[in-house]
């Protein structure tokens, strides 16, 4: 079932599924596992390249020498912009802590107050994914394997994929519109469907 808000075709999944990162099972595997990079905005490569430099420190000399060789972001195959990968897998972005937890070193940068950006809105928002219509967007729940731990922990705990994500959906869609996922939930709720 889907809902129409303000032009966002939203997938009633987002209401019915929980979810809530467990990063201490599933060990950020969602920064070093893909065949693509994290998906960008186009506004989003003047941001990547304004806080470039607060972000450098923190990724290794050979991060540094791939986004030297492929760029700050690139083209997949797909002609979308994302950031670049390393070794045909994982983020040129992504740190490898000693606990084995893979972390975004654009985040890190956010984290310490280095900048103002703290990330790919596609990583921010994930398991979220946001595909582009004709007139507005489509809001779409995206189940990865990787992600179980996350999906376990929501099912304990009762968190849904959107309560989960209130920071990253006001982020990019405002206040009004979360309020809005409020009411739908409420909704929903009353015709029994979650």
């Amino acid at each position: 079932m889907m809902i129409e808000i303000d032009g966002k075709v939203i997938s009633t999944e987002i209401f019915r599924r929980k979810f809530v990162c467990d990063i201490s099972k599933c060990k950020g595997t969602c920064c070093y596992d893909g065949d693509s990079g994290a998906p960008l905005e186009e506004d989003e490569i003047e941001k990547l390249e304004e806080v470039y430099p607060e972000v450098e420190p923190y990724l290794s000399a050979e991060e540094r020498d791939e986004i030297k060789r492929q760029g700050l972001w690139v083209v997949d195959s797909d002609g979308d912009l994302v950031t670049p990968i390393i070794r045909g897998c994982e983020c040129v972005y992504s740190n490898h802590e000693e606990d084995g937890t893979w972390t975004c070193a654009i985040e890190k940068a956010f984290r310490a107050g280095k900048t103002k950006w703290r990330k790919p809105i596609s990583c921010y928002l994930y398991p979220i994914r946001v595909s582009k219509l004709r007139r507005g967007e489509a809001l779409n729940f995206h189940e990865w394997g990787v992600c179980k731990p996350a999906l376990e922990l929501g099912e304990k705990t009762g968190v849904s994929v959107f309560r989960f994500l209130r920071e990253p959906l006001i982020a990019k869609y405002g206040e009004e519109f979360y309020a809005e996922l409020e009411q739908v939930e409420d909704e929903l709720m009353k015709q029994g469907y979650i």
